[in-house]
């Protein structure tokens, strides 16, 4: 005779770290991921093959919850019914929208990823470049659908394209496991899209970051200046703090400190995973004052939806349309280049700008300081000879 398990405690739910199955009775086992991710599990027979179905995760579902929808899914095998396929049954008989689809399978992978950076890169993800899909049912999308998100940045951005078509692809993988569609992955890459879209390490080279020139600067600027709509306003700001696109679409009105002349960034929005504070010219702060009388959301750059920021293909869109052959990214490397070719500022107080990592580790042990008053009198400068009233 099979030896009945003891049965878990609430404790032991909330304690038990060791990876693997532990099984509380009755089928229902307490599942611990290598990276202490904790999830229930039903194990089951019928017609003599063995099945396991995933039951939730514990933040969800207490050890008593588990254990009644235990019991009764028993009481259904044994009444000839197969729990899975009668989930799959029930869920097929309502498909779900992309957004839906997204949202859940956010939630569900959220708890293997290891902060909130992840949640908030696949939210923008789907909100800026899914449009097209966002509202349709999974189970109506096909490869046409999906070439609409892709085919208009794939040339452009094709590093962040190619991490849209995956998730997209993982999004719809998700949907079909879960029974909300079926068939093939419209996708899915070998065999399928690369059929229609080109290779990302074949245009990567091509487009890259291209950089304005500095001596282009001033007079592009004046051209700037004189451009309407929010995305032009971006670039400028962009322009102005040398601050990455995504730092700069995202930025809200609270990480501004105007008396001081500071914006702060929040370290779940650096690449670097740290605090960042960008030292405001006058010239960014005026702008800023511009902006916030015409203040409609807690975002400085906010969408068409207030909640959400604009695309970071608006900024790209107003060089194009002003016939200047270059990104928005590039900017950075304009701000570099002059400080080395016109400035007397030092490599570490240029670093510390764009706030790149430093690579030296005995370097970065000893300077533990942002530098922030030589950056403060480095965007001055900088923002002095954009608007050409400096060297």
């Amino acid at each position: 005779m099979a030896k009945k398990a003891k049965g878990l405690t609430a404790r032991q739910v909330d304690t038990l770290k060791s990876p693997g199955d532990h099984a509380d009775g009755n089928g229902l086992y307490l599942r611990v991921t290598a990276s202490g991710m904790k999830t229930w599990l039903f194990r089951y027979q019928v017609d003599r093959r063995r099945h396991a179905m995933g039951l939730g995760p514990i933040r969800l579902k207490s050890l008593s919850k588990a254990r009644e929808e235990a019991r009764e899914l028993a009481i259904k095998i044994s009444n000839g019914i197969d729990p899975i396929q009668e989930r799959k049954t029930t869920y097929r008989k309502s498909s779900i929208t992309f957004g839906e689809a997204a949202a859940r399978y956010i939630q569900a992978m959220q708890p293997g990823w290891k902060n909130a950076k992840p949640t908030q890169q696949w939210h923008n993800t789907i909100d800026k470049y899914c449009t097209p899909i966002g509202e349709l049912l999974v189970d109506k999308i096909d490869t046409y659908l999906v070439l609409k998100c892709l085919e208009p940045i794939w040339a452009v951005i094709p590093e962040t394209a190619s991490r849209v078509r995956g998730r997209i692809e993982k999004i719809l993988d998700w949907s079909r496991v879960n029974g909300y569609r079926e068939g093939e992955n419209p996708a899915r890459w070998s065999g399928h899209l690369d059929q229609s879209l080109p290779r990302k390490a074949k245009i990567r080279t091509v487009k890259g970051h291209a950089s304005m020139p500095y001596k282009e600067l001033p007079p592009f600027w004046q051209v700037l200046k004189s451009t309407e709509g929010l995305g032009a306003r971006a670039l400028e700001f962009t322009i102005l703090t040398a601050c990455r696109t995504s730092e700069v679409l995202n930025a809200k009105w609270w990480e501004i400190d105007q008396p001081s002349q500071i914006w702060t960034i929040p370290s779940e929005r650096m690449k670097a995973g740290r605090e960042h504070r960008v030292p405001l010219s006058n010239a960014a702060l005026s702008l800023l004052r511009v902006l916030q009388n015409q203040q409609r959301s807690d975002l400085i750059f906010p969408g068409r939806k207030r909640e959400q920021s604009l695309s970071n293909m608006t900024m790209l869109k107003v060089l194009q349309r002003l016939n200047y052959p270059y990104t928005p990214h590039g900017f950075r490397s304009t701000f570099r280049t002059w400080i080395s070719e016109k400035t007397n500022h030092v490599h570490e107080v240029a670093e510390a700008a764009l706030a790149h990592t430093i690579g030296d580790k005995v370097v970065a042990a000893y300077q533990r300081g942002d530098l922030f008053e030589k950056r403060r009198h480095l965007m001055v400068d900088w923002a002095d000879f954009v608007s050409n009233t400096g060297r």
